[in-house]
């Protein structure tokens, strides 16, 4: 394959979960514009709509679908009508997530539970159930989007942060058991980025202080920041890439 195409995603078909707002949104667009048709899946089906109505206007295909990735039985028809509509999947965004802002003697259990099913068990369902059938068509991307707190967790986010941690952990084992499937599996960690989940902290400039004092690149992100390392891990130019990390939050973990 020549350089020039190296990031062409023409012919693939990804699912992006979170995709009707901010990151996956961004990320989910950002596919359509590299030639992917796309699934967009989150718990708001409006949102998702929104999204679909955005990529078809750049002449992809989408789909729509309503999903709450902490249920399996709704990952698993978030999987069948994606194989339905488009024949095979290729790409998948782990991108949903919550972020209750908890001190952990003031968590509950439910809470836990609750967090654990949408950003740990879920991603790992909607993954596992899309890798078996990778493996009989020939291979397949996964990308897993943790977050630099995963790696150096705050007070405050304790069951976002492990949460995460949990799901870079399993990012590495999906790696091992899938390489001889044909299916990388790599992960992106954000730093902060201008979305509804950091729109509290964006508000209070004692917390956008006391992270500007963290980063080199001194601001909030857009989400559209994200894409070039979506579609790198998504596309030909990472196909050596496996078990790995993309970090692009402006800085922090220098």
């Amino acid at each position: 394959m020549s350089q020039q195409n190296l990031f062409d995603l023409t012919g693939k078909t990804a699912i992006v979960t979170g995709g009707g707002r901010g990151l996956g949104k961004a990320i989910a667009l950002g596919f359509a514009t590299a030639g992917a048709d796309v699934v967009v899946a989150s718990r708001k089906v409006e949102n998702c709509e929104a999204a679909a109505r955005e990529i078809e206007a750049l002449g992809r295909r989408a789909l729509a679908v309503g999903c709450h990735v902490g249920r399996i039985d709704q990952i698993d028809t978030l999987v069948d009508a994606a194989h339905a509509e488009f024949g095979s999947i290729d790409i998948v965004v782990n991108n949903a997530a919550m972020s209750p802002g908890t001190m952990l003697a003031e968590s509950s259990a439910e809470l836990f539970q609750k967090t654990y099913a949408t950003n740990t068990l879920g991603p790992m369902w909607l993954a596992s159930r899309c890798a078996e059938r990778m493996r009989g068509g020939g291979g397949g991307v996964i990308i897993n989007v943790v977050t630099t707190g995963a790696f150096r967790p705050g007070a405050g986010l304790g069951l976002y942060c492990s949460s995460k941690a949990a799901l870079h952990a399993l990012t590495l084992v999906m790696a091992k058991e899938w390489a001889s499937w044909n299916v990388r599996v790599n992960e992106i960690s954000p730093g902060p980025f201008l979305t509804d989940m950091m729109a509290p902290g964006v508000a209070d400039p004692d917390f956008t202080a006391r992270m500007y004092d963290q980063m080199l690149i001194k601001r909030i992100a857009d989400p559209a920041e994200i894409v070039g390392a979506a579609v790198y891990l998504a596309s030909d130019a990472s196909g050596f890439a496996t078990g790995t990390t993309v970090t692009v939050d402006g800085g922090i973990s220098a």
